[in-house]
């Protein structure tokens, strides 16, 4: 076993960082980190090193977008060339028609655009679109799926069960203090993964609804592939009842398939969102959806301002990392998921010689790691029973001390640019962290 990595510099800034910055970190999903929130130097391809001179094999990868890695030179060059000429212009310029003629070729759903600049904002313009547009006021929201921090969806994204009201009608549970009173009145929260319950909402409340909003593949819980015909159904329930059907793709865009969750699961939305591994790293989220939607945005009936929207260097960035893509699309994803598997099939191997009740969920591209006795994990319900989360920190921290970066959430990310041997890196150093938890 490697020597355990020791984070004395890394404490030392955190102390110093809880003086000036609010809890010491700028997101708060790195306060899960063990044993401390870390504080990075450099990162390259699949490798980062922190402040204490401890190498990793990252696979949080900034939550999703780095999906070449980190800084890759085809990226970092364009970005460098192109920003000579200027930062925010708060007008337009050819590079937005390039990139988007190329989102236009790979995305299924065939439509107008809008850029932003996070999975957050593009949401919330997608809902306000759908309002526009239906001239109805609630949405469906499911438990388990995250659409941002902001009061409008911040609900039920991993409520307490004992707060959560029965599975066939579940209370909008705020995640956070501080909603605004009366922000879940629009809110209409109903489990995933099963079309009878769906169907009785849609029953109830179909006619109110504006939009269904959705993660195609549940990525945010235990990567979940939806039941056969789910989707399928979802489909159908909006087109019956003249609802809006917005795949939120934050994660799954650019990162499953050239074509995302919509390709792989051959459904089409109206409307559909995207960041992270859009612009490969740089901050950029847009809305793809059906023209006569998107008129309403065109026209300024809806209303949408941004001063950093579409801005030179995520542009840029963006047109680099899906020119580098569209080289050779199938060769790219096949190489991706071909590394995940392979990881993922080492990970379920050792935690088999371990006797270990380790389960690994998902795709190649993106997967899950828990600790339960369950084959498969089918919802957010599933998860909050069955999966022993504080177990599965203790691994992560084993891990990070044995130079593995994982999330504190269990969502792993796989880089085209992790190697061979750092696969095999992490599997071994997964059978070490085993055998100490």
């Amino acid at each position: 076993m490697p020597e355990l990595y020791r984070f004395d510099k890394n404490r030392e800034l955190y102390a110093r960082a809880q003086e000036m910055i609010a809890g010491g970190i700028s997101s708060q999903i790195r306060r899960a980190e063990l044993p401390v929130p870390l504080w990075f130097e450099r990162a390259k391809n699949g490798l980062m090193w922190d402040v204490d001179g401890n190498e990793y094999v990252d696979y949080v990868m900034g939550m999703g977008p780095n999906i070449f890695g980190h800084a890759p030179d085809f990226i970092v060059d364009a970005v460098a060339r192109d920003m000579r000429d200027g930062f925010v212009f708060a007008g337009q310029m050819e590079l937005e028609l390039e990139v988007t003629e190329m989102v236009r070729g790979a995305v299924p759903l065939k439509g107008p655009v809008r850029y932003a600049s996070s999975g957050t904002e593009i949401d919330q313009v997608a809902l306000r679109l759908a309002r526009g547009y239906t001239g109805r006021s609630k949405y469906l929201k499911f438990e388990g799926h995250y659409h941002g921090w902001t009061d409008t969806v911040a609900f039920s994204v991993h409520p307490p069960l004992e707060q959560a009201g029965a599975f066939e009608s579940p209370v909008a549970v705020p995640e956070s203090g501080g909603i605004a009173p009366g922000s879940d009145h629009d809110i209409v929260i109903a489990p995933w993964n099963d079309l009878d319950t769906l169907t009785t909402v849609f029953e109830k409340h179909g006619n109110e609804l504006a939009c269904v909003l959705t993660e195609p593949i549940l990525c945010n819980t235990n990567c979940i592939v939806p039941r056969p015909g789910y989707m399928e159904g979802m489909r159908e329930l909006c087109d019956k009842y003249g609802v809006l059907l917005i795949f939120d793709e934050v994660i799954t865009g650019f990162r499953v398939a050239l074509g995302g969750a919509q390709e792989m699961l051959g459904v089409e939305p109206d409307l559909a969102t995207y960041a992270k591994a859009l612009a490969g790293g740089f901050p950029l989220s847009m809305m793809i959806g059906k023209p006569e939607i998107m008129a309403m945005l065109g026209d300024g009936r809806v209303q949408h301002g941004g001063s950093f929207n579409s801005n030179v260097m995520s542009m840029s960035a963006a047109r680099a990392g899906l020119k580098h893509i569209l080289e050779n699309p199938d060769r790219f994803y096949r190489d991706l998921e071909s590394r995940g598997k392979r990881l993922i099939e080492g990970l379920k191997r050792v935690g088999q010689e371990a006797e270990s009740d380790l389960q690994v969920q998902g795709l190649g591209s993106t997967f899950w790691t828990n600790f339960t006795t369950k084959e498969e994990i089918f919802d957010y319900r599933d998860h909050a029973k069955n999966c022993d989360e504080e177990k599965y920190h203790r691994f992560a921290q084993a891990m990070l001390e044995r130079g593995i970066r994982l999330s504190t959430n269990g969502r792993w990310h796989v880089a085209s640019s992790h190697t061979d041997a750092e696969i095999e890196r992490t599997i071994e150093a997964a059978r070490s962290a085993l055998a100490a938890i």
